[in-house]
């Protein structure tokens, strides 16, 4: 699993509002789509340049939901800013891809920064994305970073008309796309279940080398989406307490639904990364009781061999006027006091249960 970190320092020295991308480029191009909905009507756009966005209709019964994919080229965010009317500092930090959960009220509109995770099976790798919406009175726009998202179904349901998405206004919208997000954490926090079950088994049976490396990684990982989802309630709490007139009131208790939902996510993890140190632990005390077992053994042979040693050591000596050497039985019963003294400290090692 990789290290998740943004290189920031081709922007020292700059003025606040200079637009240049940060981050690692995810998207071969960009490319924009378009919703509009209402109750009964839908109008939906692929590949849509930003010029085209402008000249969307401004029926006021319509919502327009205008996703855009890759955030690298800053010319195309700029061309954005222009034609929506967006501070620079926010467009600063749609491109900056490293920006924390917040959220900014600039009256007109809300900024709403969010970290899309997924979680890469076959690599066991998990995948972070900056999302940035801009909540207006009848539209969202979203910046993620890549093709690809947790939104199919959100599309789905607006494409079938399901539930009462269709109903509702631009707040339910960003409302729903902030529920998507956080609705994919649960599944990042299942599949760190299943690699933390894993490990403990792995540790209970019998460490591997790489075992150490795998728990550290988990470990790491989860520190990150902890770093992604802290936050984040902070944002719903500002968001679901009413103080912005673009969130309106209809919306609220889906907002407290989606701060509970954080809260269980940060709960979870916080359970996980308290497990993932109970391992950590028991994979310590594993590999010390293993060095203890194999010092035992160590410190029992030598013990056995050291009155051994010292009978070889007198009678290897060679001095002339030894009794023993003459005898015709001398070797014979070297031997056998040798084997018996091991013998006899075998059996006292095996009484006081050291073997």
């Amino acid at each position: 699993m990789g290290i998740h970190h943004r290189k920031a320092s081709s922007k020292a020295g700059l003025p606040p509002g200079t637009l240049m991308h940060v981050g690692e480029r995810k998207a071969e191009e960009v490319q924009v789509t378009v919703m509009q909905y209402n109750g009964s009507d839908l109008l939906e756009k692929d590949g849509v340049s930003v010029r085209e966005c402008e000249a969307l209709p401004a029926d006021e019964s319509f919502v327009s939901w205008i996703n855009m994919s890759g955030v690298h080229e800053a010319g195309i965010v700029e061309t954005f800013g222009r034609v929506f009317g967006l501070h620079p500092l926010l467009l600063e930090d749609i491109l900056h891809t490293g920006q924390r959960p917040k959220q900014e009220d600039y009256e007109a509109y809300l900024f709403i920064v969010l970290r899309m995770l997924s979680f890469d099976v076959e690599k066991r790798e998990l995948l972070s994305e900056q999302i940035s919406l801009v909540v207006g009175p009848r539209y969202v726009i979203s910046f993620q970073e890549r093709e690809g998202d947790v939104f199919g179904l959100l599309r789905e349901r607006i494409r079938g008309g399901k539930g009462r998405i269709r109903k509702m206004g631009a707040d339910y919208l960003a409302y729903a796309l902030m529920d998507a997000v956080v609705d994919q954490y649960f599944v990042i926090l299942e599949n760190f279940g299943e690699e933390l079950e894993a490990l403990q088994d792995v540790v209970l049976s019998g460490p591997a080398s790489d075992t150490l490396g795998s728990i550290q990684t988990l470990k790491r990982e989860m520190l990150w989406m902890r770093k992604s989802v802290w936050p984040l309630r902070e944002v719903l709490g500002e968001l679901q307490r009413g103080e912005s007139s673009l969130m309106g009131p209809e919306v609220l208790p889906f907002l407290r639904d989606v701060y509970d939902h954080s809260i269980q996510v940060v709960d979870t993890l916080e359970t996980f990364r308290d497990m993932a140190a109970a391992t950590l632990e028991v994979y310590l005390s594993s590999l010390s009781n293993r060095m203890n077992e194999v010092m035992k053994v160590l410190t029992i042979i030598a013990t056995i061999f050291i009155p051994l040693t010292f009978i070889a050591g007198v009678y290897g000596m060679n001095f002339r006027y030894m009794p023993e050497l003459e005898w015709r039985w001398g070797y014979a019963a070297v031997w056998l006091v040798m084997i018996v003294a091991g013998g006899l400290m075998l059996l006292a090692f095996r009484r006081k249960k050291w073997l």
